[in-house]
């Protein structure tokens, strides 16, 4: 055997995923276009939940309350937020289940519960942030609101303002370069600028009035107007509402070749809409399967809505219940424990400006293919789930067999931080986890940058594991 064959028959071979799906590029491209839709639309979780829900009512999924036994298509809901999607199969359920969980939620400016006040002849509205974010990403650019208010009288109002191209938008000042040198340049990154300062432009004039006494905070009382006349809204509406603040730009393709797609939200939502479509496409399948879209990740999966509420032990309830008469403790226990899952998250690709904070011959390259995770966690895999040799070998071969271009990453060097999944939460119940999902650039941006090859080869990873 030649040395060149030797090589070529005992040594990882990588390969860009467009050189290997060059004759699928219009499939890859269509794809790209309906996900950037998604996004467009669902800058929340929210938004997404709406999404998922009737993408799945308009492929014959009913809501677990108005579906009979017949009906092996179930939509499971968690207070708009959350929600599991599940296929009923033939096999005994005893055996295990397969899922594939992604999560809705992303990094964000939430407005606190008390927000409007009025300094220096603008008003303002105090913002609290959600998840790991580089607060100078969030300064000098549009950015759309996004509120659930609910009333005194419970009517729930949804509001959405600066998505339409002549809706106004909102903003947080940065400090000009003539003054920021104390202030900002001369101090840590991260202490440059503080979360208190995070407050977003939303109005200039004020209250006009006929009468000659002046009014104390006159912009915030037009504002508090403005709200009033257009959507009958008080002050105290805001104690009982949520509000985020998102990036208002629209995804878009990157670079001249169009390889690429940049937007806000790809974490986790390239993962979300991937595994949406490779469930909703799926052959009927044998086993029981279900794709569960969580919330709260980026908080630790704290909440009811989040991984920690355990979720899908209430899902799995509910199957039992419904088509098997039964609620039974160990058997849920049982199932869960036999059950196979992929925790569908991003990770961060090798960046081409910043090579020295990962470890090249483990880090995954963007447009190289999905990204398998055996482990997430930090420092010495603390806080992390560790997939096992047998269920990382089973993955790759359904993978291999469906020719699907992979590859294998880590979140960055050891000692340089790291970060967790959803993946460790299902791990406690004894079953078989890994995490399977797009490497982003620019991951926890305000503009996460994405391979359409990868999204691709995301979704049919995730299809492959569901029709296994």
């Amino acid at each position: 055997m030649s040395i060149k064959d030797l090589e070529k028959s005992l040594k990882i071979k990588k390969l860009s995923g467009w050189e290997k799906l060059k004759s699928s590029e219009k499939e890859i491209f269509e794809f790209s276009e309906n996900y950037k839709n998604f996004l467009n639309y669902a800058k929340t979780e929210r938004r997404a939940f709406d999404f998922i829900l009737q993408r799945a009512k308009s492929c014959g999924f009913k809501t677990v309350d108005k579906a009979d036994k017949k009906c092996k298509k179930l939509i499971i809901a968690n207070r708009g937020k959350s929600l599991a999607l599940v296929k009923v199969g033939k096999n005994s359920i005893e055996k295990g289940i397969k899922i594939v969980v992604s999560h809705l939620d992303s990094p964000r400016l939430d407005l606190k519960q008390n927000p409007l006040f009025e300094d220096a002849g603008v008003a303002l509205l105090r913002t609290h942030y959600y998840g790991g974010i580089k607060k100078y990403h969030w300064l000098s650019i549009p950015l759309s609101l996004y509120a659930t208010f609910i009333k005194a009288d419970g009517e729930k109002m949804e509001i959405v303002i600066g998505e339409e191209q002549n809706d106004p938008v909102f903003t947080i000042t940065d400090l000009l370069p003539h003054l920021s040198r104390k202030s900002q340049e001369d101090k840590k990154l991260s202490d440059a600028i503080q979360g208190e300062k995070l407050v977003v432009v939303c109005g200039g004039i004020p209250i006009l009035s006929d009468e000659d006494d002046s009014v104390k905070e006159g912009i915030k009382l037009n504002i508090l107007k403005l709200l009033n006349e257009k959507y009958n809204l008080i002050e105290e509406d805001f104690l009982s509402a949520e509000i985020e603040m998102v990036p208002s730009f629209k995804a878009k393709d990157v670079g001249f070749d169009r390889s690429f797609i940049g937007a806000y939200g790809q974490d986790d939502r390239v993962c979300a809409y991937a595994s949406m479509e490779a469930f909703l496409q799926s052959e009927s399948s044998d086993d029981t399967i279900v794709a569960l879209f969580a919330d709260k990740e980026e908080i630790g999966s704290d909440g009811n809505t989040g991984t920690k509420a355990r979720f899908i032990e209430y899902v799995v309830s509910k199957i039992l219940e419904k088509y098997f008469n039964t609620s039974s403790e160990f058997l849920l226990k049982e199932i869960l424990f036999n059950s196979k899952a992929i925790s569908a998250d991003v990770n961060g690709a090798l960046d081409p400006v910043y090579q020295d904070v990962h470890e090249k011959q483990n880090a995954a390259i963007i447009g190289y293919g999905v990204c398998v995770t055996k482990f997430t966690g930090s420092g010495g895999k603390y806080n992390a789930n560790d997939a096992n040799a047998e269920f990382v070998g089973w993955i790759r071969s359904i993978l291999n067999k469906s020719n699907i271009t992979w590859q294998t990453g880590e979140l960055g060097k050891i000692d340089e931080g790291g970060g967790g999944t959803v993946a460790k939460f299902l791990a406690e119940y004894g079953m078989d986890v890994i995490d399977i999902g797009t490497a982003l650039l620019g991951m926890h941006s305000t503009f996460e940058i994405s391979s359409k090859v990868d999204l691709y080869e995301t979704f049919r990873a995730y299809k492959t594991f569901l029709n296994a």
